[in-house]
């Protein structure tokens, strides 16, 4: 098939010779008619053409009969390896402090840092896995080596929590040596040993996160009428594990932690995380597949540098052919399906531009196709929105920290029962476990009729509201902590943080986590579906990396926002305390709350005007409509 142009500039089509003004709006609509198809780039990045985003079995090879493999049962297998993940993270996070703290005799603040350290690394460098995973790995290989990695990183921690080698002397030190810091100190080694091991954990999650609910998100055939409205009810799904997970982690474990030691509650997890392993090997053959697409980062690169090479070739030039793609509903990029020519970041277009003078097989660092400048677009176009969820993972982060200390200066007794302080914040996985369980028959229908919307509401509703309500979770927070410090000074408990006001009951703070538990139902939900439907077809992974990326810089902004404050707040010379001060009723949590109040809510209308400027994508694929057509 040769060179099939569908108009240039040469065979008669007007153009504008200035981008200014009203001529720049004419040239928008025009531009889009510039567009060559040409099979001269078959192979340009060695692979050929693919079926777009047809499914293939795991040796590559398209699969006979789609009956047989994926939906709900895979699914099934896949949410049991996500749960244990979660189980292992949160496990982790609210009892690291403890034993970091009682085990370690490394004070609270430090301790907090670390466990947020630990925290945001593991999310932040889930890039890493979808990168791997859509490159060159492909989702379920990345998931099948990290969770290896991740296994080991626990059986590390295990470790340290068992071998008397690994942790400081524990003789004589009740609970008024570690109040007066007098514990015998971890040594240095020690606690590179426990850090290296919990890294170790951190990176294995990196290649998890961003691909299980991608590959979960795989199983279902997008050619079927109702694939949205499966989508939107995997995510729920899916999301559901995670909490199952979290509460298994604020109960079980922290039940055998109390009953069998530190080493049991680690080992725990180790366990649970081999189970799933082996769970989630032994759904292989039912599992659905996506071709990895290459480099998304080389694609990246070319589409930056031809761009930048072109950058002062005027979209009027008499040397303009067209925009450049291949021919056909098949895209030049293994794994992905074409995509429409948009408006936007016009600048990107011209790494698209074909001149004459680029010859019959030019570099693909000199010219790209629509398609790979159109990922680029909508990789930037994105970012503002899961950037928008930063401030709700740093409020997420206090919370596992700061929570718990408060609690241990409250009753925890229901009735007779006594909970342990570390148990505290399963309330808001229950809220959420409540909300999901309610979603389709109470929200959807009474959101429906006041929206319109078939799902109750749209993705970028669903995060509007989940970071509205935790604004109202934050300032929840800061009130009752205000009033909790009054009442331990007035009863003379300021200098017993770690002695419990019989009278004042730590259930006060379920209002605060039921809150959150809300805010994360329709916030990380909705952004989790909206960057998988949104995301390139051979970037799925990347794009749903973006919202574990927000909840690690969460993490690490939490942990720089605590040490300014720590800083700037504490005098020793004056004996003036920080807001963070590690007895809590000298302390002030309660300003640190406001000012994630404050920050919240310019947050908050910083998506509002992000979200009103974005536009969904109206078609995932380039003539996709055609195409789902001709296969029924």
């Amino acid at each position: 098939m040769g060179t099939r142009e569908i108009q240039s500039p040469e065979n008669g089509v007007e153009t504008p010779t200035v981008l200014d003004g009203n001529s720049d709006s004419i040239h928008r609509k025009k531009l889009g008619i510039y567009f060559i198809e040409s099979d001269d780039r078959r192979t340009a990045f060695g692979r050929g053409y693919t079926g777009g985003t047809t499914p293939v079995n795991i040796r590559g090879k398209p699969i006979p009969d789609l009956s047989k493999t994926g939906g709900w049962i895979a699914a099934f297998f896949i949410f049991g390896n996500e749960m244990a993940e979660r189980m292992a993270y949160f496990g982790l996070s609210v009892n690291m402090v403890a034993f970091m703290f009682y085990v370690m005799h490394r004070p609270f603040s430090s301790s907090s840092n670390a466990v947020n350290n630990f925290l945001g690394i593991s999310q932040a460098s889930s890039v890493l896995g979808g990168f791997l995973a859509d490159a060159y790995l492909g989702r379920y290989w990345t998931i099948t080596i990290f969770t290896t990695i991740y296994l080991a990183g626990l059986t590390g921690i295990t470790l340290c929590a068992t071998m008397s080698i690994f942790v400081p002397n524990q003789d004589h030190c009740d609970q008024l040596s570690l109040l007066l810091g007098n514990c015998e100190p971890a040594k240095q080694w020690q606690m590179v040993y426990l850090y290296a091991a919990l890294y170790v954990t951190g990176f294995g999650a990196a290649g998890i996160r961003p691909c299980v609910s991608s590959f979960g998100a795989d199983q279902f055939d997008e050619r079927r009428p109702d694939y949205k409205s499966l989508l939107d009810r995997f995510f729920n799904f899916f999301y559901l594990s995670v909490t199952i997970g979290a509460i298994l982690a604020f109960t079980a474990v922290v039940y055998i932690q109390i009953k069998h030691g530190w080493g049991a509650a680690f080992g725990s997890l180790a366990v649970a995380m081999g189970i799933s392993n082996m769970v989630f090997f032994i759904g292989t053959p039912l599992y659905r597949h996506r071709l990895p697409g290459g480099s998304p980062l080389t694609r990246v690169a070319q589409v930056l540098v031809a761009a930048f090479r072109k950058r002062n070739t005027s979209f009027s030039s008499s040397e303009l052919i067209g925009l450049y793609e291949v021919p056909g509903k098949q895209s030049a990029i293994r794994g992905s399906g074409k995509i429409a020519h948009t408006d936007y970041f016009r600048c990107l277009d011209k790494a698209a531009l074909q001149l004459k003078e680029d010859g019959p097989n030019p570099s693909p660092w000199r010219l790209c196709t629509v398609t790979q400048v159109e990922e680029v677009k909508i990789l930037l176009k994105l970012i503002p929105i899961p950037a928008c969820t930063i401030m709700l993972n740093v409020v997420l982060t206090e919370y596992l920290t700061l929570s718990v200390q408060q609690a241990y200066t409250l009753n925890t007794h229901m009735g007779h029962l006594k909970l342990p302080v570390t148990c505290m914040p399963v309330f808001p996985g229950l809220s959420i476990f409540l909300i999901l369980s309610l979603y389709y028959s109470t929200f959807v229908p009474i959101s429906r009729r006041i929206t319109g919307h078939p799902h109750g509401a749209s993705q970028l509703q669903r995060i509007g509201i989940g970071l509205l309500v935790s604004i109202l979770s934050v300032a929840w927070a800061g009130t009752f902590e205000r009033y909790r410090r009054n009442y331990a000074i007035k009863h003379e408990y300021d200098a017993n943080f770690l002695i419990p006001m019989p009278n004042l009951s730590a259930y006060w703070l379920l209002i605060q986590y039921c809150l959150i538990g809300i805010a994360e139902v329709f916030c990380i939900v909705g952004l989790l579906e909206f960057l998988y439907e949104e995301a390139p077809d051979a970037m799925k992974s990347i794009g749903s990396s973006y919202a574990a990326l927000a909840g690690g810089l969460g993490c690490f902004v939490a942990s720089i926002l605590n040490s300014i404050i720590k800083s700037v707040t504490g005098n020793a010379g004056k004996g003036q305390p920080s807001w963070l001060s590690q007895n809590i009723n000298t302390g002030r949590f309660d300003y640190l709350y406001w000012l994630l109040t404050v920050l919240s809510l310019i947050n908050f209308l910083a998506f509002l005007y992000s979200a009103h400027r974005y536009k969904y994508r109206a078609s995932h694929n380039f003539e996709m409509g055609k195409q789902d057509v001709n296969n029924k």
